[in-house]
């Protein structure tokens, strides 16, 4: 079994399409553990123990259970509507935004917006922002005012895994850096 392969399965359902398991989620992003572990073991082997084998060793930490283990759900990144119940936070001075050269020019222009998520996603520091970015080819790093945002109305929230969120970033407060990663 390729443990990779199938969190990145379990990623499209608790995200984006839970109907393609014949789950649905509650208003707040859960899933009935034993209804999604019926779900996928229709099309390949899937139980228990490779589902917390999957939320304990997922690097990004995209999942999280209850406290009794019944029901689960992705902490963010959604395309679909949920309310993953996050309090507002105040942001640090700056944060920081990993993307890939081919959407430099939109983002110069519009901004970061959103797409087909809910929220834009931004890094704490710098070293993840240029990781996200290489997931894109050759990262390009934007430094998010972060603090003149908040003090200008823009609410943020962080996520269970560390990731802060926010609706979108308008261009004047985005700065590109210029070195090479």
């Amino acid at each position: 079994m390729n443990l990779t392969k199938t969190s990145k399965y379990l990623s499209l359902i608790l995200r984006h399409r839970p109907e393609a398991v014949g789950i649905t989620l509650d208003e707040h992003g859960w899933a009935r553990v034993d209804e999604l572990i019926a779900g996928i073991k229709k099309t390949q082997k899937f139980n228990m123990d490779i589902l917390e084998e999957i939320v304990r060793t997922d690097n990004k930490q995209r999942y999280s259970f209850n406290e009794d283990h019944t029901l689960i759900r992705a902490n963010q990144g959604h395309s679909i509507p949920v309310d993953v119940e996050l309090p507002v936070t105040e942001p640090p001075e700056v944060l920081w935004h990993g993307t890939g050269q081919k959407y430099v020019e939109s983002i110069d222009q519009k901004g970061l917006l959103p797409k087909g998520r809910f929220y834009v996603h931004l890094s704490g520091d710098l070293k993840t922002a240029v990781n996200v970015g290489s997931r894109h080819g050759k990262p390009v790093v934007y430094r998010v005012d972060s603090a003149r945002m908040a003090a200008d109305g823009y609410l943020f929230y962080r996520s269970v895994n560390g990731v802060w969120l926010t609706k979108k970033v308008p261009v004047e407060y985005l700065e590109k850096t210029e070195r090479e990663y």
